[in-house]
């Protein structure tokens, strides 16, 4: 290494940057704000322990998450210290584990030739497993196993250490779990969870490997410390053992990933297990204005599980936060696009714009403004809404009641939900087709001849899409897709995949209805098309509207939780509103404070200026629901916001909190919530009803007459919703 003076290191680093870069070895947490510089930091640090403590560059471990951070660390450390970086371990968990294994596979029980399984080529390897267990894909969804198995090893247990308890939905998976890990083992195959588990029993299991890192390694570096699950706190743990020095870098108050595992606890776990360790803050924000950071500071403040910080910057106040109450969905958009449009008109690039929202379904309404004004953008992180899988596959069964000789759109929903026929029958199917010159559908009529025991279920799916398609004929469009949903079992077929994944699937199936009902209600005719067919059309022609490149001048629209970890200059934060920010689910799973740091990742996104926007109807499957504004906005401090008044003469729903009355001026004719119930409708306060997709509940308050007759009801499982009462279907128990 050429000559290097330390100090040039601290040149750049405030006060507290400089504490943290340059501090005696010795355990350290670093809470990381927002903004604060903590890359900045763990690369200064590891360049300052080799320029001024003289520490060996092969002693150090450090881990990170993604690819994309471990190339960046290593970037900055070569540019710091203008030493090659290519045999220090540097990297993500997975990659540091990995490396480990080649090392000693031997000693892992590996083949000096594994091969590491990706995603798709676990659930592969899964579902053939599970055919060999006679295991049917309907009842044991292959990928919702594969997400069990990697739940149990990252968790660090393997078949041996369940006991039976009688369950017998556990003695199954585990019976799967054994097969499929035997398997793997025969084949000399890795999946991406046994990677880190492999490495921790590696260590675990052998004492010498055990003191040869332990000598090796004396200082152990973590980003991201908030993100990291059971088994990393473990391995991390087992690799610094009782010399190693730990330096850890993360924000609980940015900790959302708890549905991946992650354990925002082990940042207080680790002060437990290390009793001399030093916590220091970093509080200074490079990215965003005092408003919004007041605003930001002032939300995470409600949450009690947090270890506490206060972010501050000298940039100046910056302008106020906007918040916007739209009519309904409609409107948000409108009202969103048509300020992305007139910030382009001044001069912004498109580029410097970003839309989050909660869910991804959000993104339907969204996208279909951009489209009509002509406004280039790109989903960060995931599809247009129309590309989403579950989307696809509900419109796979709608083309087969509109063209039975459709054969992609046949295959499709002959496979989603899986129905019995496998790959083998529908390979021969496809002979008899093409040797026929038929469609499958046709050639289906020859089922018994052509593939033998399965033709039966091939016959019950074919009378199913019959059945459906003589519904069609006299059924509004958006309850014909409900009906499909149903009948079908794409929404139970989703259902079995859990957590913020299978969540998200079961929005956008419930916006899929929403867009057929708007669909039903549009002015335009595409020709003289039946509903179906025109909707079809148009979804065909969504789907093929292609998104602006990456690197192009482009507005980017991402869920929360795909916006960690950047930032931009404008953000329009969407949908704040109960039941859907905080997610509805999320309140009853008691993950509040989860949700409220998803909050605070979101307003910490914008550098310059933050719209907030809440709508008080939102269409929700096929239903306009009354909205509530969100706890969150109340939680705001009233001081940095400006409330934009939506033009007036619309009659507003019951509005809770401090938004209350400001909305009251441009309200003229606000409903009067009473006890008493609109005529025709059959219901009473007090009364005990059903809803299809919210379950049973209490009616606890009407507003107004006629066909807009609202009711509220209290579902026990979904919390109080505002309903049509006309529109709503509610079923008396």
């Amino acid at each position: 290494m050429s000559e290097f003076d330390p100090r040039l290191l601290t040149a750049e680093l405030n006060e507290a940057q400089r504490e943290a870069v340059t501090a005696p070895p010795s355990h350290r947490l670093v809470l990381a704000g927002a903004g604060s510089g903590k890359t900045r930091v763990l690369t200064h640090r590891i360049a300052w322990l080799v320029a001024a403590e003289d520490v060996s560059p092969h002693s150090i471990l450090a881990v990170t998450f993604t690819n994309k951070a471990a190339a960046e660390m290593r970037g900055r450390i070569e540019a710091l210290l203008d030493i090659p970086v290519r045999s220090l371990w540097v990297g993500t968990f997975h990659g540091i584990a990995h490396r480990m294994l080649r090392l000693h596979w031997k000693d892992a029980g590996l083949a000096q030739n594994f091969q590491i399984l990706d995603a798709d080529d676990q659930v592969r390897q899964v579902k053939r497993v599970l055919r060999g267990l006679d295991m049917p894909e309907d009842r044991w969804p292959p990928k919702t196993v594969a997400g069990w198995i990697n739940k149990q090893k990252e968790d660090a247990l393997r078949p041996e250490d369940f006991s039976d308890s009688g369950d017998i939905a556990q003695r199954a998976l585990v019976r799967a779990y054994s097969a499929y890990q035997r398997t793997c083992d025969d084949n000399g195959l890795v999946d991406f969870a046994e990677l880190l588990l492999r490495a921790f029993e590696l260590l675990r299991d052998n004492a010498d490997l055990r003191a040869h890192y332990h000598q090796r390694f004396r200082h152990i570096l973590v980003d991201e410390f908030q993100d990291t699950n059971t088994l990393q706190y473990r391995w991390l743990r087992l690799v610094a053992g009782e010399q190693g020095i730990v330096f850890c870098v993360g924000d609980d108050d940015q900790s959302v990933y708890s549905w991946r595992g992650a354990k925002v606890e082990n940042m207080t776990k680790l002060q437990r297990d290390y009793s001399d360790l030093e916590v220091i803050r970093l509080e200074q924000n490079y990215r965003s204005t005092s408003v919004i950071l007041n605003a930001a500071n002032t939300l995470i403040a409600h949450n009690a599980e947090r270890m506490g910080k206060n972010l501050w910057t000298d940039a100046g106040e910056g302008e106020l936060i906007q918040v916007y109450t739209a009519f309904n969905d409609l409107d948000e958009a409108d009202f969103v696009v048509g300020r992305i449009a007139a910030e382009s008109a001044k001069g912004r690039a498109y580029t410097e714009m970003a839309i989050l929202y909660r869910t991804s379904a959000q993104s339907r309404v969204l996208e279909e403004r951009l489209v009509q004004q002509r406004i280039p953008y790109r989903i960060y992180g995931g599809l247009r809404f129309f590309e989403r899988m579950e989307i696809r596959d509900t419109l796979a069964w709608m083309r087969l009641l509109s063209n039975r000789d459709d054969d992609t759109a046949f295959e499709r929903a002959l496979g989603t939900p899986p129905r019995g026929v496998g790959a083998t029958s529908l390979e021969k199917l496809r002979a008899a087709a093409r040797d026929a010159g038929t469609s499958l559908w046709a050639a289906s009529s020859q089922a018994e001849s052509v593939i033998g025991r399965t033709a039966g279920k091939l016959r019950a799916f074919c009378q199913l899409i019959e059945q459906l398609a003589g519904e069609s004929r006299s059924t509004p469009l958006s309850k014909m897709i409900e009906r499909v949903i149903e009948v079908a079992g794409l929404r139970e077929h989703y259902r079995k995949e859990k957590g913020e994944a299978g969540q998200a699937r079961l929005d956008n199936l419930d916006e899929l209805v929403s867009a057929a009902k708007a669909f039903e209600g549009d002015d335009v005719v595409l020709e003289d098309l039946d509903p179906l067919t025109a909707f079809l059309t148009h979804a065909a022609l969504e789907a093929g509207e292609q998104q602006a490149g990456e690197g192009s001048d482009c507005v980017h629209l991402m869920t929360l939780h795909a916006a960690k970890g950047l930032e931009f200059p404008l953000v329009f934060l969407v949908g704040v509103e109960e039941g859907l920010f905080p997610h509805q689910r999320a309140v009853n799973e008691g993950s509040l404070e989860e949700e409220r740091r998803l909050c605070y990742v979101g307003i910490t996104r914008a550098r310059e200026q933050l719209y907030i926007t809440h709508a008080e109807a939102r269409r929700t499957h096929g239903v306009e629901n009354l909205c509530a504004p969100s706890r969150f906005l109340r939680e705001l401090p009233s001081e940095g916001m400006h409330e934009l008044r939506p033009r007036a003469g619309v009659v507003r729903p019951r509005l809770a909190g401090r938004f209350a009355d400001s909305y009251a001026s441009s309200a003229p004719s606000r409903p009067l919530i009473s006890d008493a119930p609109p005529p025709q409708t059959g219901l009473y306060l007090g009364a005990r009803v059903r809803h299809a997709r919210f379950g049973e509940g209490t009616v606890t308050a009407f507003d107004g007459e006629g066909e807009r007759a609202r009711v509220e009801v209290a579902f026990a499982d979904s919390g109080s919703k505002w309903l049509i009462a006309s529109m709503a279907r509610l079923e008396p128990l």
